[in-house]
């Protein structure tokens, strides 16, 4: 680009097999690593096939992320969660990833909590909404004055009625 610019020639970027330049793939390409290879359409697939061929890492990455996934998706059985979970960690390791060791060790330090979701396959989205709510309903009053007045307008709003 430099050069064009120096010589007065006009700039003419690399196109990939596919029409996208660099920047076109890395930007087109965020939605497919968001789902599963099976779901991808066909002009994903051949994106996805040119994006993991410039970026290894990427493809690494997605692999990691993409097994993560199945191991909630696909394993019905606590122990073999746990199984998968304990190969999840090597893969991890073996990958040398700095930013898998964040979500490896706050899985490991929860190991128990996360594998809980096995037992009835619920999680804490309830919980999490409620605690959304209240917070935007704080927010919208500007903090919270009268702490009793306060539980009571949330029971109010969010209780179930009598």
């Amino acid at each position: 680009m430099e050069e064009c610019k120096q010589t007065g020639k006009p700039y003419v970027p690399f196109r990939f097999s596919n029409g996208d330049t660099r920047p076109e793939l890395l930007i087109r390409s965020r939605y497919l690593l968001f789902k599963s290879a099976d779901k991808w359409t066909e002009r994903q697939k051949e994106r996805a096939k040119i994006l993991f061929e410039e970026y290894p890492d990427i493809k690494m990455a997605y692999g990691l992320s993409h097994s993560l996934r199945m191991i909630f998706s696909k394993n019905t059985i606590k122990d073999a969660a746990r199984l998968s979970m304990a190969k999840w960690y090597n893969k991890v390791d073996d990958s040398r990833m700095k930013q898998f060791n964040v979500i490896a060790s706050t899985f490991y330090e929860h190991y128990d909590e996360i594998l809980n979701f096995y037992n009835k396959r619920s999680s804490n989205a309830a919980a999490e909404s409620f605690n959304a709510k209240i917070k935007l309903f704080r927010a919208n009053l500007h903090g919270v004055v009268d702490k009793k007045f306060f539980l009571f307008r949330i029971a109010k709003l969010y209780g179930y009625p009598h």
